[in-house]
């Protein structure tokens, strides 16, 4: 199995969002949910640290193939290592499986596992701290009104900001109820109560009521 240290190396480079730290809570986060749903920790943890270790940075063109890009890069070191294919291919299909976005849907319980795991790390004071910084790094405000175009479709009106919350209402209030897992629903479920009183509380302050 790849060790962290082994792994740190393919995040030199990284933004601050999809960073090691980020990297090592998904880790962590899997070996918790993973040991509960009875997932093969070695398929496991070699994707949960590799799962970011190509162009996942926000706003690049590569984040768009990154789940892509890593799953191979993964296959490169696997095989490498004389990995049985089989296996390869499990932390593989992790990997390619674990993007919000993606298409290709998690199957296997380690998958499953991964895309919960990498989930919960958007929710919760985590979750805070990483939505404003990805405004932040794309020159966005940490809050402003959403237009009615948008909480109606989703879609912006000419010019309008794509703050932390929209980004807020746009996706991170949705990931509970993406995910796969009933161990990861139960840490959910707190996570995503902070994350939704954050947001009132921000929104009250900036409008001076509280």
């Amino acid at each position: 199995m790849i060790s962290i240290e082994e792994a740190k190396q393919y995040y030199l480079e990284a933004d601050t969002i999809h960073d090691f730290d980020h990297v090592l809570r998904v880790y962590e986060l899997s070996k918790t949910i993973g040991t509960n749903e009875g997932a093969n920790w070695r398929i496991l943890a070699t994707a949960a640290l590799l799962h970011d270790a190509c162009g996942a940075a926000p706003g690049s063109k590569e984040r768009l193939e990154h789940h892509l890009a890593s799953a191979l890069l993964a296959e490169k070191v696997l095989s490498e290592r004389g990995w049985d294919p089989e296996d390869i291919q499990a932390v593989m299909h992790c990997i390619r499986a674990h993007r919000y976005r993606g298409t290709e849907a998690p199957v296997s319980i380690e998958a499953k596992v991964l895309f919960d795991a990498d989930k919960l790390d958007v929710l919760g004071a985590i979750g805070v701290a990483r939505v404003i910084g990805y405004a932040a790094v794309a020159g966005q405000p940490a809050f402003a009104q959403p237009s009615q175009t948008f909480l109606d479709s989703g879609e912006k009106e000419p010019g309008e900001p794509h703050s932390a919350y929209h980004e807020y209402l746009f996706k991170l209030k949705k990931v509970k109820d993406r995910l796969h897992t009933d161990s990861a629903r139960r840490i959910a479920d707190e996570r995503d109560t902070y994350l939704h009183e954050y947001f009132i509380r921000l929104q009250d302050e900036i409008h001076g009521l509280c």
